[in-house]
């Protein structure tokens, strides 16, 4: 290992909950909880404000509303997050070209191979001045860690939360991994740990005494020769710079089990779709498609059909995805689907069978209205058709997601509050004003729509068209039928 503390790892505080308050003024100091807000979602990042209350990551929505009834609950805007994550990547890149990025608000960095720090001293000065530059571009804070390894600096970040900075000097790791749990250690989860505590090991430092025999023969060669190095602060893991994607994948839970067979085909169609979309964004084509299905009973199952050579066409996709499900019985009930692309290429090995299927599909659409399927000189499937029936027929309902962004013809740039019971209440706020006034809308209010979140620093954190509060007020009272009446809504996802 190397004699000088300079692999950093940044671990920004509360990311997701953190960007929504810097969003939204109304919510800063108060207990944010994001993730999904269906009777099955889960608890993706809560606020520290949040955490008082015992809400954390991974626990389940409906116990974080018991035990939080009054923070506010928030759908996750992840195109906001990835906007953010790339600004702070970008400045991590500035020090370093190893940069390992471990998800979109976490990463270590060798300042070392940059040539930016070489001692205790010189790693502090650019671990706080990383600190500083992310909060003046991101508006965020960030917590980062200093060590002689990966290990240790994913610890001292640990350490330092939230918004602080704590460097490991050489020498002082033994000291300071021995009092601290078992759990602190990589790889360590519940139930290594409790095979650990059966045997008295409760600590690091109880570890490193039994030995590296005794680990090997409570854990396996492999995992009990790594732990024994670790709990003697042994890690020799380098920051490895690139990490190549191995497959991309979708997946969507939902409410209610759908049991619906034409429903089911529906969304894997849907997510095929969207997860041909993720594989262009990367510049990838894949040759294996995989099917994901999980049931009523928590069983899950998967099918996987490989094709002849890399693609990224999304008909190629939606057509295997559809051959997969018809081998899977759906008829208890589906809670869980997912569509997967493995065997990542950047190439692509054209189907133009699917080419010509979706040409005369593209053709078919722009006949017009009122001309049938025969007079097109086509036959429209079956199941295609009933779901161009039911287009026509029930319209598409708008839906407003718990603190997305609107905009309103009147009244400027806000988020969504909450919804339900055909209205929508919308908070006008930006990131650069006051707290904004509260209004409520009927959901279907044609000057109400879905807007891009605005940047959390500069010019555009302040919006355009946010009205003062007698503007607000004025507005308002000018609507008919109590449009724009003050107040919020008992609605899910409501404050």
């Amino acid at each position: 290992m190397r004699s000088a503390p300079t692999i950093l790892h940044l671990d920004m505080d509360a990311f997701y909950a953190s960007a929504e308050q810097a969003a939204k003024p109304s919510l800063r100091g108060k207990a944010v909880v994001v993730g999904g807000l269906g009777p099955r979602g889960v608890v993706a990042t809560a606020s520290y404000e949040a955490r008082r209350f015992g809400v954390h990551s991974a626990m389940p929505m409906g116990q974080a509303r018991r035990l939080a009834p009054n923070a506010a609950y928030l759908v996750p805007r992840f195109g906001l997050y990835r906007e953010v994550s790339e600004q702070v990547m970008g400045l991590l890149r500035e020090l370093s070209p190893l940069v390992e990025p471990l998800s979109l608000d976490e990463a270590f960095v060798d300042l070392e191979a940059g040539g930016v720090a070489d001692d205790e001293a010189s790693a502090r000065a650019v671990g706080e001045r990383l600190r500083a530059d992310i909060r003046a571009v991101t508006g965020l804070t960030g917590s980062v860690g200093l060590a002689v390894s990966k290990m240790l600096a994913k610890i001292a970040s640990e350490e330092a939360k939230p918004d602080g900075l704590r460097l490991i000097a050489p020498g002082t790791e033994r000291a300071l991994l021995g009092p601290m749990s078992v759990r602190t250690l990589p790889g360590v989860g519940p139930a290594t740990g409790d095979h650990l505590r059966r045997a008295g090991i409760t600590t690091v430092e109880e570890i490193a005494e039994a030995g590296e025999d005794e680990l090997v023969r409570l854990l396996g060669k492999a995992h009990g020769g790594s732990l024994y190095a670790m709990a003697l602060a042994r890690d020799e893991r380098p920051v490895v710079a690139e990490r190549d994607a191995k497959s991309v994948s979708v997946e969507d839970t939902y409410d209610v089990d759908i049991h619906d067979r034409v429903r089911v085909r529906t969304e894997v169609a849907r997510l095929a779709e969207r997860c041909v979309q993720r594989l262009r964004a990367a510049g990838h084509s894949g040759r294996t498609i995989v099917l994901k299905v999980r049931r009523f009973d928590f069983s899950t199952l998967t099918r996987s059909e490989t094709l002849r050579g890399p693609t990224d066409d999304p008909g190629v996709v939606r057509e295997a995805a559809a051959r997969l499900l018809e081998s899977v019985d759906t008829t208890g009930g589906v809670r869980l689907l997912g569509v997967g692309v493995t065997g990542l290429a950047d190439y692509t090995q054209e189907d133009l069978f699917a080419q010509a299927q979706a040409a005369e599909a593209e053709a078919g659409a722009e006949v017009e209205p009122g001309v049938g399927a025969e007079d097109a000189g086509g036959e429209v499937p079956a199941g295609e058709l009933e779901e161009a029936v039911e287009e026509t027929v029930v319209p598409a309902e708008r839906r407003w997601a718990a603190g997305h962004d609107v905009r309103h013809a009147e009244h400027g740039h806000g988020w969504v509050q909450g919804s339900g019971l055909g209205r929508v209440t919308v908070r006008f706020e930006t990131p650069g004003s006051e707290p904004g006034r509260v209004r409520t809308f009927r959901t279907d209010d044609p000057d109400l729509e879905a807007a891009e979140p605005l940047p959390l620093v500069g010019a555009g954190a302040r919006g355009e068209g946010v009205l003062d509060e007698g503007s607000l007020g004025g507005a308002a009272r000018a609507r008919p039928g109590g449009a724009g009446a003050e107040g919020p809504v008992a609605a899910p996802g409501g404050r």
